[in-house]
């Protein structure tokens, strides 16, 4: 069970020091991050501690999609990612039960993190993504938040340079998303998404060829 708000967020300014102590973090786009809750957040995936370096700047309470193996690390790190609000899900599974409890996590105005392309990119390339990401924003009726993680090197090591940029939000208005979405309208979605995270990590060339070669 996530902590409470007030424990939540001394939480969180305890780990921005230590990551900051770690790592050489920067975040960019900071204008972008809503004051309120009830978004999602949509990020490529570099490493394990993702889900912190987008939680840091954002003062609102946020919820993960994480893999399920995540929450049998150590004991330090599984501890960690439940305080901040990660929920286990199993890669590969279909489990609509996961979908249901993701819009009640949105519909509580708390905001979600999910990693589109489902397993971490070791060369910092972003990935074509899977639909789940449509399906959630689709069925929610929620603005989703592009969000691009950089470093180099297919691993991150302590000292690191770490940018993390947030997109403009793409509003459920400009998306045309209806609440039961056919496949074409969710891989359309999908790609929307995804070309938006493109950008922020690789630019606005490199998103335009992987949409239009999709």
């Amino acid at each position: 069970m996530p902590i409470l708000y007030g424990l939540y967020g001394i939480l969180r300014a305890i780990v921005t020091f230590i990551f900051k102590c770690r790592y050489k973090l920067s975040f960019e786009g900071k204008e972008n991050i809503p004051r309120d809750g009830g978004y999602i957040y949509a990020s490529n995936h570099r490493s394990y501690f993702d889900p912190v370096f987008i939680t840091l700047p954002v003062r609102t309470f946020m919820s993960y999609m994480a893999k399920e193996e995540l929450f049998h690390k150590n004991i330090f790190f599984t501890l960690l990612i439940k305080m901040m609000g990660a929920f286990p899900v199993e890669r590969g599974k279909g489990d609509m039960g996961v979908i249901d409890s993701s819009i009640k996590i949105l519909e509580k105005k708390r905001n979600l993190v999910i990693f589109p392309e489902g397993t971490r990119s070791y060369t910092g390339k972003v990935g074509r993504g899977k639909t789940g990401v449509a399906l959630i924003a689709a069925r929610a009726q929620r603005d989703v938040i592009p969000v691009g993680i950089i470093f180099e090197g297919p691993k991150l090591k302590p000292g690191a340079k770490v940018v993390v940029k947030f997109g403009k939000p793409i509003r459920a208005s400009e998306l045309a998303i209806s609440d039961n979405p056919e496949p074409r309208e969710l891989k359309e979605l999908k790609q929307k998404i995804m070309s938006a995270i493109t950008e922020l990590v690789e630019g606005e060339n490199t998103a335009k060829e992987i949409s239009e070669n999709e």
